[in-house]
């Protein structure tokens, strides 16, 4: 079963909320636009003239589109992504059995923390799933000691041993 994103880790780029599962209508320079954002986002003093340029459409039309798409919910996050051990920090999997009557303050605490990047509610025992990134394994685990004393929820801490980069990207048009 798909896990179901509880919320975003907090940060000028993710808004918090939780998908909606029913679909939404895309025209087909809304695809396009997708395609694009998805890998190859400019990195220019001016991203939506580039876009509007690679869709030919004004610049302000690019940006209306990717702020529509946002507020609809298609696009969850607008940001990079680092390789968290080149810069020198260390991640970990973490989960914990959280039960309904906690599940509010437990995402809250969760997600207000810097270093969470994901969050998922499970049908599972175990039914969130995060993870959390820090300068140390020592500060990751000062960070889940805090959540848990807080909370009262334990934390299962379940550092990688090898890491495995998977790079999906969704093809939304028919374009090639």
């Amino acid at each position: 079963m798909a896990p179901t994103p509880v919320a975003s880790a907090p940060s000028p780029v993710a808004d918090g909320a939780a998908v909606s599962p029913d679909p939404i209508a895309l025209d087909a320079l809304d695809k396009r636009l997708l395609d694009i954002i998805q890998t190859a986002f400019p990195l220019t003093p001016r991203p939506y003239a580039d876009l509007g340029r690679l869709l030919d459409i004004s610049e302000e039309e690019a940006f209306q589109r990717v702020r529509s798409l946002r507020q609809r919910k298609v696009i969850r996050r607008l940001g990079a992504n680092f390789q968290s051990a080149r810069l020198g920090f260390v991640s970990t999997l973490c989960a914990a059995k959280v039960p309904e009557e906690r599940m509010e303050a437990f995402v809250a605490a969760v997600n207000a923390c810097p270093g969470v990047t994901h969050n998922y509610l499970r049908e599972h025992a175990y039914n969130i799933w995060f993870t959390c990134i820090g300068p140390s394994r020592e500060d990751v685990q000062a960070t889940l000691d805090d959540i848990s004393a807080r909370t009262g929820v334990a934390i299962l801490n379940l550092p990688a041993t090898k890491m495995f980069k998977i790079r999906v990207d969704f093809r939304m048009s028919d374009d090639e």
